[in-house]
């Protein structure tokens, strides 16, 4: 395992050291691909591990770069390169990546050439919070807009970063591309040159145990491209491991949709029309120890700082986080949400008069409000949420965990006629009855929809399940494909003809609480 000192210094600058012998693996992977290399470069070469590597495993090198920020780095790197005794051209470099004239020294490069190494492992949001200059110059590079740069996909991964410069000076020369990283930075570099047209005539993807390697809890992988002036294959083979001879999927690019699967996409291509119902996401506050009650032994409501709070029915609901969804049938809630607004934007100072008891608890904690990072909640009424409407009191839903890494959709009914709300880690569609969210949930957990699904699901991500990938699928399509069950076609049609203009029921706001405390 590389050895590691955990400072502020270390992760400004993503400083995981690549052992030797996987840096062998590496060279000896990208030697099958292509073993008559003239030069090596290195943009964050460190101790020149990988350096030495490609110097024992390509014969035909002429020249060997490696550029570091940190000087004792490079001078170990040089030392190393020294010591192995060769004729190969080597020159190690002091510089910050972000400073570097890349494309002279890549055009100045003997071809055939490859690009070696392991970038940091760092995000540009992490790198701010240590108060750290090892940044590009800010730009919205990926053209997120709107609330996606406001919520956070703004945020990167600095390789991401170095890898997309890089890649952009390779397009048109030729050459190759091997770096370690986490696998989803591999995954959005790769959609990024496919969208770009980028002319990669090969891709692979080789999963790595970054947990042996580096100590490091993360998905990671080695990246390999070469880029081919007459092609423009927008494929790429994922391995499990180095000695694979078959891929185990194969990640792709089609009618302008990142794929996680391509011959499961191509195979149920006519399930994707678009023509789906709306899918929801839960409840954004932000807030939990406040706004998320639980019961107490004495059955008072408690919220996460330990208080015991008593409150009016008229903005308390039954709650269901991602870890209690497939619990949640039949059982008593453990938690309850606070629910402050119908819509987003409502004037939540009708609370004064309407609840009284949770307009003042609210008052008494809106300093834990005001902490709340997120600017979509500036200039918003106080005590604000997000992800609420109509749909969110749906009686009937069918829901699933964004978060969990298999595909399991569960029908949530309402608890003693008060609808359950669920938190943002979950999607779901409000249904109309009972009857309906049952044949919904049987046609999304059919084998087919979970192949289908397969299609886009990266399992690695953070969140496997979106609602990018969920609002692909046409149930009606779906229903005909699994059995051509007439009450489930029914079903699915409804949903999607009229969403939830029927769905909201009236619902009564008896005591919660009556029956059993």
């Amino acid at each position: 395992m590389a050895s590691r000192i955990k400072t502020a210094e270390v992760a400004e600058f993503g400083d995981f050291q690549t052992p030797p012998d996987l840096c062998a693996s590496v060279c000896r992977f990208v030697k099958e691909r292509q073993s008559s290399f003239a030069s090596v470069l290195e943009p964050t070469c460190g101790r020149g591990s990988f350096l030495v590597a490609a110097l024992h495993e390509f014969h035909h090198l002429r020249q060997l770069r490696g550029v570091d920020i940190e000087a004792s780095y490079a001078s170990e790197a040089a030392s190393a390169l020294a010591d192995a005794d060769n004729s190969v051209l080597a020159q190690i470099e002091v510089a910050s990546f972000f400073d570097y004239d890349w494309e002279a020294t890549i055009a100045s490069l003997p071809k055939p050439f490859l690009i070696l190494g392991n970038p940091p492992w760092v995000t540009n949001a992490h790198v701010g919070v240590l108060s750290g200059s090892n940044l590009p110059k800010k730009s919205n590079f990926q053209g997120h807009h709107g609330l996606e740069a406001i919520t956070g996909k703004a945020n990167f991964d600095i390789s991401e970063w170095m890898l997309i410069r890089l890649l952009n000076i390779l397009e048109g020369t030729g050459g190759s591309l091997a770096m370690l990283c986490k696998t989803a930075v591999a995954r959005k570099v790769l959609a990024y040159a496919w969208r770009h047209g980028h002319h990669l005539g090969e891709a692979e993807v080789v999963l790595i145990d970054a947990m042996r390697h580096f100590g490091a809890a993360v998905d990671a992988c080695l990246l390999y491209v070469h880029y081919d002036h007459a092609a423009a294959i927008e494929k790429a083979n994922v391995r499990r491991d180095f000695g694979d001879r078959q891929p185990f999927t194969t990640w792709g690019y089609e009618d302008g949709l990142l794929l996680a699967n391509v011959g499961a996409y191509q195979r149920w291509r006519r399930l994707w029309t678009g023509n789906s119902p709306v899918w929801r996401s839960g409840i954004k506050h932000d807030c939990a120890s406040i706004m998320e009650l639980r019961l107490s032994e004495n059955g008072r409501l408690e919220n996460g700082l330990g208080e015991q709070v008593d409150l009016e029915n008229t903005c308390l609901y039954p709650m269901l986080k991602s870890s209690h969804l497939n619990k949640c049938v039949g059982g008593e809630p453990t938690r309850f949400m606070i629910v402050p607004q119908r819509s987003v934007g409502e004037d939540t100072a009708r609370l004064a008069e309407d609840a009284p008891k949770t307009w003042a608890y609210l008052q008494a904690h809106k300093a834990a409000f005001s902490r709340r990072a997120s600017s979509i909640y500036r200039r918003r009424p106080p005590f604000s949420i997000f992800g609420v409407g109509d749909y969110s009191f749906a009686p009937w839903k069918v829901a699933i965990s964004g978060l969990y890494k298999t595909i399991s959709f569960t029908v949530v009914g309402p608890y003693h006629g008060r609808p359950f709300v669920l938190d943002d880690t979950c999607y779901f569609i409000p249904c109309l009855n009972q009857m309906q969210a049952t044949a919904l949930a049987g046609l999304l957990n059919s084998d087919v929809a979970r192949k289908a699904l397969g299609a886009f699901v990266f399992w690695d991500a953070k969140r496997p399940i979106t609602v990018e990938v969920l609002r692909r699928l046409d149930l009606v399509a779906l229903a005909k494909e699994t059995s051509g069950d007439l009450a489930a076609i029914e079903a699915a049609e409804q949903c999607q003809l009229h969403g939830l203009r029927r769905a909201r029921e009236k619902v009564s706001t008896p005591d919660l609480f009556t029956s059993t405390h």
